[in-house]
C-alpha cells in the first residue's frame, strides 16, 4: 500500500468535482478521499465565472428542454439553492435577478403561449408578459434606439424573485471549504497535479501525476474534454469522439438589461441560443453570447491540447457520417459559417449585432465590445455507434470502479445531483454507506418550505 492511498480519488477541482468531494464527504462514512486539479486552482476552466452564463439552467426558460428533461433538471437545480439558502451565500454565490424567454414574430410567439400552458404546472411561479408588461419590466426588449415600440409581435414566459444566477467557482471553493472543516476524516487536495495515466493493478488503480503517484479504490474523472481522453487511454468509451464547442461573448459598458433575457431554441440546433445576462462578476453589466464554434483543442485559452483533440475525436467513418449529416441541414450549415464569422475581426461585431439586436432592438456598436478571454470548451459528445450528436451530459460508469464524467450544459447546474449519483455507485461498489435521510433533508426538501423557515429564522 502507497503512502497515497485514498478509498476515492477524484480527478479535476471544477463544479463538479468538487462538489463529488463534498458529498462524499458530507454524506457517507468513506474516511480517506483525494482531489487532484490540474492547476493552481479551482474551477479554473469551465466552472470558471468568466467561462460559462452564469444561469442555473432548470428549465423554466430553457426552450430546447423537454418537459421530461426539464422535470429532472429541475430537481438538480433546486439542490443548488437548497445548499446556497442553507448556507447562507444569498448574494455572494448565488443571486436573484428576472428572468425570461423571449418570443418574437408570430410563430415564435404561439409557440412561447403554448409552452407556457405546457410548463406553468411544473413551474407555477412562471408568468407570461406581453408587450405592455414587457416595457415596464424589460423595456430594452420593447423600444427601438428612437424610443419606439418594436414592430414585431413580441412576447415572454419568465418569472421575477427566483434564484436565477451562480458564482460557480464561488461555489466550487464552498464545497471544498465546507468539506474541509469536517473532522475525522483525510480530505486531501493536490493542486498542479495533472494526471498523465491511470492503470488499474488488482483491484487499485494507480494514478500516475506529474508530480505524484497515488493509488485508490475507486476513482472518478470530471475533467471536462479531458474525461474522455482519459477514458480513451484506459479503453473505455471507444464508441465516444469529442466535439469541442467553444463559446464566444459580448461584453456591454452598462447595464442594459435588468435580468436575463434568452431567445427560442431552435430545436435544430444543438447548441444554446444567444442570451443577455447580468454579468455578476463586471458589475452586473449585460453580457450577450454565447457564439459557437468548433475549435481543435480541448482547453480555451491553455496553450497545448490540439494532440489531445485529435485523439479523442478518434477520427473514423462514423464521425465523418456524422458531420456530413448534420452540414446537409441548412440551418446548421449556415449557423456554422454564421458562427466562425462571429470570430473575424471588423465584421465579427456587425454581425453579431444582427442577432443581438433581437433580444435589445436598440443595441449598437458602440454599446458592447468583444469580451477577451471569456468563454470556454464544451465537450459535446459524438456517439459513434448510432452516428450522432449527443446533447447534453454523458457519463462512463465502467462498473469496474472508475467512472468518467463529460458535463457540458446544464452540468454545473446539475453538479449536486451528477454527483449524489456517483455517490451512491461509489458507495455500493466499496460497502460504505450513504446517509440518504440527510441529504434528502438538507438538499431535497422542498424549496419554498425551505425559504419560509429561511424567513421565520431571520424574524426570530
Amino acid at each position: 500500500m502507497t503512502q497515497n492511498h485514498y478509498d476515492v480519488i477524484i480527478i479535476g477541482g471544477g463544479v463538479s468535482g468538487s462538489a463529488l468531494f463534498y458529498e462524499l464527504g458530507r454524506y457517507t462514512d468513506i474516511k480517506n478521499i483525494c482531489l487532484l486539479e490540474k492547476y493552481g486552482s479551482l474551477a479554473s476552466l469551465n466552472s470558471n465565472g468568466s467561462a460559462n452564463s452564469q444561469t442555473i439552467h432548470c428549465g423554466d426558460i430553457e426552450t430546447n428542454y423537454t418537459l421530461e428533461k426539464a422535470a429532472k433538471v429541475k430537481t438538480t437545480a433546486n439542490m443548488v439553492e437548497k445548499y446556497c439558502l442553507q448556507h447562507g451565500y444569498e448574494d455572494k454565490v448565488i443571486f436573484s435577478h428576472q428572468k425570461m424567454a423571449l418570443g418574437v414574430g408570430f410563430e415564435e410567439v404561439e409557440y412561447m403561449k403554448n409552452r407556457f400552458n405546457e410548463f406553468k404546472e411544473l413551474y407555477p411561479y412562471l408568468e407570461l408578459y406581453d408587450k405592455e408588461k414587457l416595457a415596464q419590466i424589460e423595456p430594452a426588449v420593447v423600444f427601438d434606439k428612437d424610443g419606439n415600440e418594436r414592430e414585431e409581435e413580441i412576447v415572454a414566459v419568465g418569472c421575477e424573485g427566483e434564484y436565477t444566477t451562480v458564482d460557480y467557482k464561488a461555489l466550487s471553493d464552498t464545497f471544498i471549504d465546507n468539506t474541509l472543516k469536517i473532522k475525522d476524516k483525510v480530505t486531501d487536495i493536490f493542486f498542479n497535479n495533472e494526471v498523465k495515466h491511470i492503470q488499474k493493478i488488482g483491484s487499485t488503480y494507480h494514478v500516475q501525476t506529474t508530480m505524484s503517484q497515488f493509488t485508490a479504490d475507486f476513482v472518478v474523472v470530471d475533467a471536462g474534454a479531458h474525461s474522455l481522453y482519459l477514458a480513451h487511454k484506459m479503453g473505455h468509451g471507444l464508441d465516444y469522439g469529442c466535439l469541442p464547442m467553444a463559446g464566444s461573448f459580448y461584453i456591454s459598458n452598462r447595464k442594459i438589461l435588468n435580468g436575463k433575457v434568452y431567445m427560442v431554441q431552435n430545436p435544430k440546433l444543438p447548441f444554446a441560443a444567444l442570451h443577455g445576462d447580468p454579468d455578476i462578476l463586471v458589475n452586473g453589466f449585460t453580457r450577450f453570447g454565447p457564439t459557437a464554434l468548433m475549435l481543435p483543442k480541448l482547453e480555451r485559452f491553455k496553450p497545448g491540447t490540439y494532440l489531445d483533440f485529435f485523439k479523442t475525436l478518434r477520427l473514423d467513418f462514423n464521425v465523418i457520417k456524422i458531420f456530413i449529416d448534420l452540414l446537409k441541414d441548412s440551418d446548421i450549415r449556415n449557423y456554422v459559417f454564421r458562427n466562425f464569422l462571429f470570430e473575424v475581426p471588423y465584421i465579427n461585431k456587425k454581425l453579431f449585432l444582427q442577432d443581438a439586436r433581437k433580444i435589445v432592438p436598440s443595441l449598437c456598436e458602440d454599446d458592447i465590445t468583444y469580451a477577451k478571454g471569456f468563454g470556454g470548451v464544451r465537450p459535446q459528445i459524438l456517439d459513434k455507434k448510432n452516428q450522432k450528436l449527443m446533447l447534453g451530459e454523458a457519463s462512463i460508469d465502467t462498473g469496474e470502479g472508475i467512472i468518467f464524467n463529460m458535463t457540458p450544459s446544464p452540468g454545473a447546474t446539475s453538479c449536486l445531483g451528477n454527483a449524489v449519483r456517483d455517490v451512491k455507485v461509489i458507495c455500493e461498489y466499496l460497502g460504505f454507506k450513504f446517509n440518504e435521510k440527510c441529504f434528502n433533508e438538507e438538499l431535497i426538501k422542498d424549496k419554498t418550505k425551505a425559504k419560509k423557515e429561511l424567513k421565520q429564522e431571520a424574524l426570530v
